[in-house]
C-alpha cells in the first residue's frame, strides 16, 4: 500500500500532530513501508494457531526454587568485584549521593 502526502497530512492532523510540508513526502515513504510490512504478515498462515485473548489463559511453568550459589557469588567475589570501581572487602563501594 503507497501513502501520498495528503494522506500524511490527514493521519497527521487526526493524530494532531504538527508535521512541516517538507516532512510529508519523507514521512509517507516511511509509512508506506511499515504498512507493507503488515501486509507481508498478513500472508502467514494462522489458521492452525488457536486465538489468544490475554496471557490470562495460559498456565505458568514452574521450576524447583533451588538454591544453586551461595550468597557470596560461589566463592566468585574476586572474579565479580575485578571491574568495580571501588570496593570494601567483597563489596561495592559506590560515591555518596546525599550530603
Amino acid at each position: 500500500m503507497s501513502l501520498d502526502a495528503a494522506t500524511v497530512r490527514r493521519i497527521a492532523k487526526l493524530a494532531r500532530l504538527h508535521v512541516a510540508e517538507a516532512e510529508l513526502p519523507r514521512l509517507a515513504d516511511e509509512l508506506s513501508g511499515i504498512l507493507g510490512w503488515i501486509e507481508q504478515l498478513n500472508e502467514v498462515d494462522t489458521s492452525n494457531v488457536p486465538p489468544l485473548a490475554g496471557t490470562m489463559q495460559m498456565a505458568l511453568r514452574l521450576r524447583d526454587d533451588v538454591i544453586t550459589d551461595d550468597i557470596t557469588g560461589g566463592g566468585r567475589a574476586d572474579e565479580i568485584l575485578a571491574n568495580a570501581p571501588g570496593r570494601a572487602g567483597n563489596f561495592f563501594t559506590v560515591p555518596k549521593v546525599v550530603e
